[in-house]
């Protein structure tokens, strides 16, 4: 490891981010299955914007006022909610031009708790490389942060981050000191072989299935679907463009900004 390269490092489960958070890195929010991927998709189909929030509460309090809200827990849609969890939810006809408040178990959660740092994005396989290429751009630490199960960990967040530090490794611009980047790493080299067979020891699969939700697999384990990078700024997710990212670093933190 040289001392001049910038650091990546991964943390396994929210509980432990206070011990991985830097005010300067950009965090890589991850929640394969399914809400980093919906973003994604909902990101790249049109939608305007995506608004995270923690509670239920929350999200039902956005819908009473009107907002269009996708809310889950344990992965099935909530009563109130115009839509689930699913990326398949998320069409460019249901969804461009559209603000969506978004609440899920694991991975909103995570995207508000990281949004102190100096970016937060989120990742997916199917944006793989057009956040790989960002990352590569904006020239910072990254800490890339599983939202896994509920505070447990999981192998499918584990896996993406593997796969993308591997990545960013190979361009020898990063490097790591981090025993579960490199753990992580390790269970993306014996998963890649057939990453789908791999994945059917994963929890969150088995979940997915009982609920009749595990016809995402595919889709949620695909590379570059998508050519969007979904960031936080402020209270809302867009999607990445320099002109508008540079103009939020401008903005006052917590003053409204319309895009």
């Amino acid at each position: 490891m040289l001392p001049d390269k910038r650091q990546i490092e991964i943390c396994i489960s929210p509980a432990l981010y206070h011990k991985f958070h830097k005010d300067e890195a950009i965090v890589v929010v991850v929640d394969i299955l399914r809400a980093t991927t919906a973003i994604c998709a909902a990101i790249e189909n049109g939608a305007k914007e995506i608004r995270p929030v923690s509670t239920l509460e929350e999200a039902r309090e956005f819908k009473n006022k009107g907002f269009w809200v996708a809310a889950e827990r344990d992965g099935l849609v909530q009563d109130f909610a115009d839509f689930g969890n699913s990326p398949f939810n998320f069409t460019p006809e249901r969804v461009k031009d559209k603000t969506i408040v978004y609440s899920t178990t694991n991975g909103t959660h995570s995207i508000r708790m990281a949004q102190k740092s100096a970016m937060v994005v989120i990742g997916a396989f199917i944006n793989f490389s057009a956040l790989k290429d960002l990352l590569i751009a904006e020239n910072k630490d990254v800490v890339m942060l599983c939202a896994g199960w509920k505070d447990k960990f999981c192998i499918e967040d584990t896996l993406f981050c593997g796969a993308m530090a591997e990545a960013l490794m190979a361009s020898n611009l990063y490097g790591t000191s981090c025993d579960s980047t490199y753990a992580s790493i390790d269970l993306w080299q014996v998963a890649k072989g057939n990453v789908l067979q791999y994945i059917e020891k994963a929890a969150q699969r088995h979940r997915l299935k009982k609920n009749k939700l595990d016809d995402v697999l595919e889709y949620s384990f695909s590379f570059d679907k998508t050519k969007s990078v979904p960031v936080l700024m402020g209270d809302a997710i867009l999607a990445y463009k320099k002109d508008k990212w540079e103009k939020f670093l401008q903005i006052k933190k917590g003053e409204a900004i319309n895009y």
